[in-house]
């Protein structure tokens, strides 16, 4: 009786021989991949110049437009909050979406699995790419219409961990679009859906508290909703965590967060394990 060969795809997800794993090992892999993923980036910068210009732009006339023909001063600090969490999202995923598709339908995200490193390093590489990319475009497109507008936000240290959480949420769903890349190059309209949604629900618009109730109910399933809810009322409502602990808020965010990044980590290992299955890591 003989055993079947196994595939190329699967020959290639195999360690090589007396490699291993070591922090030393992994941060070497991953800073090659960063590398290689700004070297991409930053060769073709118009793009990234282009989607500055729109962010701030988009934000400006939005409030225009929300504030029937004037800048409402009172509902910007909120607003720019929460357009931040949206800029993060959405340039990130695209950046990480895109690059990966391209890979996927140019052989070189099969080639990746040449190395002994494991795949969810280089995934870890190019996410960390993407949100470099995502943070530029927020932190200008939040910069710019304060100084444009003349408005602050003002710094307090327990807003913090809230916000970090809005972080987390985006890079979770970010792997999550991500995962699904690996399988559907569909996934681009999956990101236009989602992240439409998440600008006019997630009060980048107008706060959240101006919503219908049960709007906002919808909104807080989104990702970063929940984070800008818990940031904006410790920054401009005076509440302390405890104050958010105790009303739910903050729980309901921890628990968010943590399913969106079990998810993550379980739709990317599903889909990578198919796609070495059916020998498609090369193609769609």
């Amino acid at each position: 009786m003989t055993s079947l060969a196994p595939l190329p795809a699967q020959r290639a997800a195999r360690p090589a021989a007396g490699w291993k794993l070591t922090p030393r090992t992994g941060m070497s892999v991953l800073g090659a991949e960063i590398r290689k993923g700004l070297l991409s980036q930053l060769a073709h910068p118009v793009g990234h110049i282009i989607m500055l210009t729109i962010s701030t732009v988009l934000y400006l006339g939005m409030q225009y437009v929300m504030g029937q023909g004037e800048l409402r001063r009172d509902l910007i600090p909120e607003t720019l909050v929460a357009i931040s969490g949206y800029w993060f999202l959405h340039y990130g995923s695209l950046v990480m979406v895109a690059d990966l598709v391209e890979e996927k339908r140019g052989g070189t995200y099969a080639q990746s699995h040449m190395s002994p490193a494991p795949p969810w390093v280089f995934m870890m590489g190019r996410l960390f790419t993407a949100s470099l990319m995502g943070l530029m475009v927020a932190v200008v497109a939040t910069v710019v219409p304060m100084l444009v507008t003349g408005v602050t936000i003002p710094l307090k240290f327990a807003a913090l961990l809230p916000y970090a959480l809005v972080v987390v949420n985006v890079l979770a769903f970010t792997f999550v679009l991500a995962a699904i890349a690996i399988n559907s190059p569909m996934v681009g309209a999956l990101h236009s859906l989602f992240t439409s949604l998440v600008i006019l629900l997630n009060g980048s618009m107008m706060p959240l508290g101006l919503y219908p109730d049960w709007l906002a109910v919808v909104a807080r399933f989104l990702p970063t909703t929940l984070g800008i809810e818990a940031t904006t009322k410790v920054l401009f409502d005076g509440a302390s965590l405890g104050d958010i602990w105790s009303d739910g808020t903050l729980p309901w965010l921890l628990a968010y967060t943590f399913a969106l990044v079990l998810f993550g980590g379980w739709i990317f290992a599903r889909n990578q394990r198919r796609a070495v299955r059916d020998g498609r890591l090369g193609q769609y």
